[in-house]
């Protein structure tokens, strides 16, 4: 199908209340698409999130859904593709943590959070490709992390999780890729975010290669690259956004 892909579709952000999620929305919504802005159960903070993408000229519309239940999956596709075309754009953020050492972890703890990280992403990606392929353009972007490429103690459930899910970013972009869909991943190191805004202090800064945190527009930046056409030949990818903490030595001289 020819023509701007923005004119006969949307982008679908999932988890995009707040944090990583929120900066892509309002990135993707900034270069010219039209954005579902899902959360599980922070609607506030969803509708604020959308009233701040139309008041800088944006479109946006917020998408109640848990990636864990593929019924509600179905139903928020079904909500944003009946006024917006097909989701050609699709920005799997939703994820959650819950720390322990691995002698510690409960099946239950280790359940949710693949459930959440891993498997929701599979159900929205296995969603979206119907309409990409058919549109022979797609663009997903799978937000991992870098405790998916070194070992974080206490988060075993959350790494195998994020590996997992670049796993999966591999192996379906060679699947779609003649199809014109790529499948990429975004690998944030540390971000300040509300989530881990309480964990972050000086001697995790002195750490970084860079010195010092990243920023939710930061990714956002990586994913806005990754969707648009410039992109086209890239898929199958990992780009760490990270200040260098995942090719550093693990005590950086400090400087």
């Amino acid at each position: 199908m020819a023509g701007d892909p923005r004119e006969r579709g949307c982008a679908l952000v999932t988890g995009a209340s707040r944090g990583i999620g929120e900066a892509c929305a309002r990135r993707l919504a900034q270069s010219g698409w039209t954005v579902g802005v899902n959360f599980r159960a922070n609607e506030e903070l969803a509708g604020r999130t959308v009233a701040a993408i139309e008041a800088a000229g944006g479109r946006a519309l917020a998408l109640p859904g848990d990636v864990t239940r593929q019924s509600e999956v179905e139903e928020m596709f079904a909500r944003l593709e009946a006024g917006h075309g097909p989701v050609l754009v699709l920005v799997n953020n939703a994820g959650l943590t819950d720390d322990a050492l691995g002698v510690q972890l409960r099946d239950e703890e280790w359940e949710r959070v693949i459930e959440t990280n891993l498997s929701g992403a599979f159900r929205t990606t296995r969603r979206a490709l119907r309409a990409m392929m058919r549109a022979r353009f797609g663009r997903i972007v799978n937000i991992a992390s870098l405790s998916a490429l070194r070992a974080i103690p206490g988060q075993a459930n959350y790494s195998a999780s994020k590996a997992g899910l670049i796993g999966m970013t591999m192996t379906i972009a060679v699947e779609v890729a003649s199809r014109g869909v790529t499948v990429n991943a975004v690998a944030p190191g540390v971000i300040e975010t509300d989530m881990t805004r309480e964990l972050i202090d000086e001697r995790i800064s002195r750490r970084i290669p860079a010195m010092r945190v990243g920023e939710p527009p930061e990714v956002a930046a990586c994913v806005d690259f990754l969707v648009s056409s410039q992109a086209g030949y890239v898929t199958g990818a990992v780009l760490p956004v990270d200040g260098g903490l995942g090719v550093a030595a693990l005590s950086p001289p400090e400087r």
